[in-house]
């Protein structure tokens, strides 16, 4: 161990796409060949160096490794494979001639291209952010491939700033990979921990000779339960991976952090343990460890600022959680956030139109870097040192819970009346019979929902946000835009429709902006994946309805086809997850106001002749909790809120709901307790996994496994979706399939789109063909 000191306060990360989106702008200028990468390296040097300076004037130090360096030019867990060498054969073509890694190949990784599937993506833990899955197989030959890191920190130094990089750490790099499709079958990649760790010595040494003083190690699976790896056999792995690390000469000092909840009590020991210098534990999920023999030497940094919500912190409660922390023995005590800032915006006082009473209430991640260097000034001072702000925290807090409109005596009641039939549908049996007069053919082909948001409908959205164009201009260009895409999905020859969707600017924003108890924000963008970012609205009050939201637009579209339209809504479980929302009463009960503003809205698609409904819940999987102990409640209160808002639906409506990167065995009971008529899911670039999921779980209802991958750029051909429904039809009653994409359409462009829609249609029509013959 060395003897390097902490600094009093830091951050676990920062967000890294900036405030204005310049890393995304720069990133897709060089994927259309408008930017080259010695511009895009500028602008992501450039971007790196604000953010040093920023986090410095925020009151970090510049020179004692409180600024983490986290800069991703897409993904952190591509960052870590990319590095040690770790990407599949079918991208070897594509390192340098010494062996390396350049950013092209790293690109190619992330999107694909015509000849190769990019890699898996699924959710990172229980966020909405999601990471790419690394391949690792017995064949995955690991070298240090990549001096990005070491290249950042100097680059630091020279501005005259110490920098911590930030990496994610072996343990966790292998628990979240899947195998190689060389593997042998139950491969486990975790067993090739042994000869990943010289390669991290390696990281480690380049790092401590580019200047780094500390290194953090971000090791998040040590706190999951929902991992293939058991928590014993991930604590085992992290105390044989940090014995070998911490024994290391050449190396900066080691913090390892383990956010998004509590550690096992396995991983608490070895890391307590380990010949590391710090250990950084997540205070606001997680709690204040029991005593463990190893903390004398480690500084501990307690996570007491919340880095996945943006509601302004109680302080006096952080330090009492502090001085808790203190009475561990360790070396030192350090206040951080309890995970990277990457889920939070850069800067409430960026928000010209949020309300400043609400703004009084937030903090977004330069308002928390703010809350921890007050906390760190306390424990270099004294709590009398900052008595003013602990008040001042404390005043904000009990001024939001007596704020109108907090609690709305008209919602509460409604909830509190609901009894168990409000939660249920008729038989399924009999929703089956009562929908065959949609008259719909084996294997349906639709999609779901959005259809490309173009820059004219962008630009028509921002001019009717300006005042520019007028209400009935901004809606005669939306309806024309709904016809077009119903005559394009018509002469596609897709089997049920969508309106496209062109009058929303997210999924759940345009919810948000049309439900009371919500707030969205301008400039509140948060990363999604690589260069897709999202704004989460602020959920700060009880949630109603004070009118029907899509039920026009629904209607219209049916009105111009004969085909059936799906009416298109967010389930409750999504507009919480993809929300920042109220931490002041449970969840489940949150959920239900959401659940019964659209049982309203359904009640009213209804009336308006749509006979097909789909609500979707692509998070339902994303908040399920790490530990096994909380997931029954969970799952308890989120499928009660999707069926409190389904169950009022009558038995000729079909139901339809909709789940992206859901590991579809880890909640097929759920799903299935959904009790919705059709559900389709992202298959495509696991190349159908879920498929043999379904089958052995005997999931009964209608089912789509995309096959066509909406995330990445590249064209699927006819025979590479129709061998995806062959998968399905034999392996699933052909009955039960549905032919859609992954997600809906609304990244992608209208080229890509039509040609692989068409084929989604051939490869249909194919299979059903073929079918016919063979029966």
């Amino acid at each position: 161990m060395t003897d390097a000191t902490f600094p009093a306060g830091t951050i676990l990360g920062y967000p890294r796409i900036g405030p204005r989106r310049e890393l995304k702008r720069a990133v897709e200028a060089h994927w259309a060949g408008d930017l080259d990468l010695e511009g895009l390296e500028q602008v992501a040097a450039d971007l790196r160096r604000r953010t040093r300076r920023r986090l410095a004037a925020l009151g970090l130090g510049a020179g004692d490794s409180a600024i983490p360096d986290t800069f991703s030019f897409y993904d952190q867990v591509l960052d870590a494979a990319a590095t040690v060498g770790a990407l599949p054969q079918r991208f070897a073509d594509l390192r340098a001639a010494d062996g390396t890694i350049p950013l092209t190949a790293y690109f190619t990784a992330a999107r694909g291209d015509r000849e190769r599937a990019p890699l898996e993506m699924t959710k990172w833990f229980d966020t909405n952010y999601h990471y790419l899955v690394p391949e690792i197989g017995p064949e995955t030959r690991f070298a240090l491939s990549s001096d990005r890191f070491a290249r950042q920190v100097a680059e630091a130094r020279a501005d005259g700033v110490v920098v911590r990089p930030v990496i994610v750490g072996p343990v966790t790099l292998l628990a979240l990979a899947k195998a190689t499709d060389a593997a042998p079958e139950g491969f486990d990649p975790l067993s090739r921990l042994d000869e990943l760790l010289p390669v991290y010595r390696a990281l480690l040494a380049a790092l401590r000779a580019a200047g780094a003083e500390w290194v953090q190690l971000d090791e998040p699976a040590l706190v999951s339960e929902s991992l293939p790896a058991s928590p014993a056999a991930l604590a085992e792995a992290a105390a044989r991976a940090y014995a070998l690390l911490g024994d290391a000469a050449d190396r900066p000092a080691v913090l390892v952090a383990a956010g998004y909840g509590r550690l096992s009590a396995e991983a608490w020991r070895a890391l307590a343990a380990a010949p590391i210098e710090a250990v950084a534990l997540d205070l606001h999920r997680g709690g204040v460890p029991e005593p463990a023999p190893g903390l004398d030497g480690k500084t501990l940094v307690g996570g007491v600022i919340d880095g996945r919500n943006v509601w302004r912190g109680d302080l006096a409660a952080a330090w009492e959680r502090l001085d808790a922390l203190r009475a561990l023995g360790a070396r030192a005590v350090a206040a951080g956030t309890s995970t990277s800032l990457q889920h939070v915006p850069h800067d409430v006082a960026d928000e010209p139109d949020l309300d400043p009473r609400l703004v009084s209430w937030l903090a977004f991640a330069d308002q928390k870097v703010q809350q921890v260097a007050t906390l760190a000034t306390g424990l270099q001072v004294g709590r009398e040192g900052i008595a003013d702000e602990l008040a001042a925290a404390s005043a904000a807090l009990a001024d939001r819970h007596a704020a109108p409109g907090v609690r709305d005596g008209a919602v509460r009641p409604r909830a509190a009346a609901l009894s168990p039939d409000d939660y249920s549908r008729a038989a399924a049996a009999t929703r089956e019979s009562a929908q065959r007069e949609l008259g719909l053919p084996v294997l349906p082909t639709t999609t779901i929902g959005s259809f490309p948001q173009t820059g004219d409908i962008r630009r028509a959205r921002a001019a009717a946000a300006r005042g520019e164009l007028t209400a009935a201009q901004y809606d005669g260009f939306l309806r024309d835009e709904i016809r077009r895409v119903i005559e394009l999905q018509e002469r596609l020859g897709l089997d049920v429709l969508v309106h496209g969707e062109a009058e929303r600017n997210d999924m759940v924003q345009y919810f948000a902006e049309n439900l009371d108890g919500f707030a969205v924000t301008r400039n509140g963008w948060v990363q999604s994946y690589g260069s897709r970012a999202t704004r989460p609205s602020i959920l700060w009050g009880d949630v109603s309805r004070p009118a029907p939201i899509t039920v026009g637009w629904s209607a219209y579209a049916q009105s111009l086809t004969a085909a059936p339209v799906k009416g298109m809504l967010t389930g409750p479980v999504t507009i919480l997850a993809w929300s920042f929302v109220r931490d002041d009463q449970p969840l489940g009960e949150t959920a239900d106001q959401v659940a019964l503003a659209l049982r309203d809205e359904i009640a009213d698609l209804e009336a308006a002749g749509i006979r097909i409904i789909q609500v979707d819940e692509p998070a339902l999987r994303e908040l399920l909790p790490l530990k096994s102990a909380d997931q029954p409640h969970y799952l308890e209160w989120s499928v009660g809120a999707f069926r409190l808002a389904t169950a009022g639906a009558v038995p000729a409506t079909q139901v339809h709901t909709h789940l992206c990167y859901s590991e579809f065995a880890v909640v097929i009971d759920a799903i299935a307790a959904l009790d919705a008529d059709v559900t389709s899911i992202e298959a495509a670039r696991s190349r159908g996994e879920v498929i043999g999921d379904i089958r052995s779980s005997g999931f009964a209802r209608g089912v789509g496994p995309g096959v066509y991958d909406i995330h990445s750029p590249r064209v699927p051909s006819v025979d590479e979706i129709a061998g995806l429904l062959w998968r399905a039809v034999t392996e699933l009653p052909i009955g039960q399939v549905w032919v859609n994409p992954d997600c809906g359409l609304k990244t992608r462009g209208y080229a890509e789109t039509v040609a692989s829609l068409e084929n989604l249609v051939s490869a249909a029509r194919v299979v059903r063909e073929e079918v016919a013959v063979r029966a």
